[in-house]
């Protein structure tokens, strides 16, 4: 009985630390750009940059380099990858953009490579370019025939689709919004109430009521898909670091075998890490003898995917597609690791 106690406990503790620390200043400006970019980002927009028929090196470069941008851990970016999905984008982009923006944080990769040394801070900036594109290409690959059906349909719709507003205004109202949630991820209050204020004057001066009617409503219908299975997610998540001490994971991941580095890929896909946090626990496990290998393969699965993130994104693109990207990310990590271990031994 005590030890089911425990386990409530620390599924609640998540619980309340992610409510209190991620769900005001992340989420929820999160949840408003995602319904932003549903109703007021003309689908011509998102097809030119992630759409079936842009150019590869296009798409996928700007698709790649998103986390530089967006400071955003792997379910904050949950909504934005559920709008741009839904608007048209692209299987390879949206999943280079699922899986990049939470991974390539600038602040992360410099805290990376202060804390845990340069080589693992180099590491994981290559590895998680690199990742980004060749599961988004991987996954456009196995599904070419849908792409190519979905590109069909997505060129009738555009036909349908005129933009409402001028390509400057839709630039200026979702880079202030952009901006509301890195100022407030950053804790900056004074930048992030001047961008509030610059919001307010933007939709009293370009947007009708009825077009703010409906910007509300489809950031609540994200709201409605997405928190449920995330904040279950975080639960279960919450559970699961108190059912499996971090003393029990470090002697599994000593030295720089290929089971070594699978279960880091594995522990780091179930597990939730808020944006920067994944560092300092790497950290603690290195210095419980925790290879270098498993150390990358960790930081390289642990930030862009977790639990809440597989429930939420089943929920979107379906549960073969889900797998199918987290078996992608978990390998990956896995002998990306294993090799980087070989290397710096």
């Amino acid at each position: 009985m005590e030890v089911f106690i425990d386990l409530l406990r620390g599924g609640g503790d998540a619980l309340t630390e992610y409510l209190s620390a991620h769900v005001l200043t992340c989420l929820v400006p999160a949840f408003f750009i995602a319904g932003a970019i549903s109703v007021f980002l003309s689908q011509a927009a998102i097809l030119k940059y992630f759409g079936p028929r842009a150019k590869r090196w296009l798409s996928y470069s700007v698709a790649s380099i998103s986390g530089v941008i967006l400071a955003v851990c792997s379910c904050t970016v949950l909504p934005l990858f559920g709008s741009i999905y839904k608007r048209g984008a692209g299987l390879g982009p949206a999943i280079t953009f699922l899986y990049a923006a939470p991974a390539i944080n600038v602040l992360a990769i410099v805290y990376t490579a202060r804390l845990l040394g340069y080589d693992l801070g180099i590491g994981r900036a290559i590895g998680a370019i690199v990742f980004a594109v060749c599961i988004g290409l991987i996954m456009v690959f196995i599904y070419r025939k849908e792409e190519t059906a979905k590109d069909a349909r997505a060129f009738e719709m555009l036909a349908a689709d005129p933009e409402s507003k001028g390509l400057w205004k839709q630039v200026i109202f979702l880079g202030t919004l952009v901006g509301i949630l890195l100022f407030a991820a950053s804790k900056n209050w004074i930048a992030t109430g001047i961008a509030v204020a610059v919001l307010v004057v933007i939709l009293w001066r370009w947007f009708e009521k009825g077009e703010l009617v409906q910007w509300m409503k489809e950031t609540f219908r994200f709201v409605r898909l997405i928190v449920p299975w995330l904040l279950g997610g975080v639960f279960i998540a919450g559970i699961i670091t108190v059912a499996v001490p971090q003393s029990v994971v470090s002697s599994l991941v000593g030295g720089n075998s290929l089971p070594a580095n699978l279960i880091a890929s594995v522990s780091g896909s179930l597990m939730y890490f808020a944006t920067l946090t994944e560092v300092p626990i790497v950290r603690a496990f290195m210095d419980l003898d925790m290879g270098k290998g498993p150390a990358l393969a960790l930081l390289l699965a642990g930030p862009a995917v977790s639990l809440p993130n597989m429930l939420v994104i089943r929920k979107i693109m379906g549960t073969q597609k889900t797998l199918i990207y987290i078996a992608l990310v978990v390998v990956m990590a896995t002998v990306t690791g294993y090799i980087f271990g070989l290397v710096t031994q």
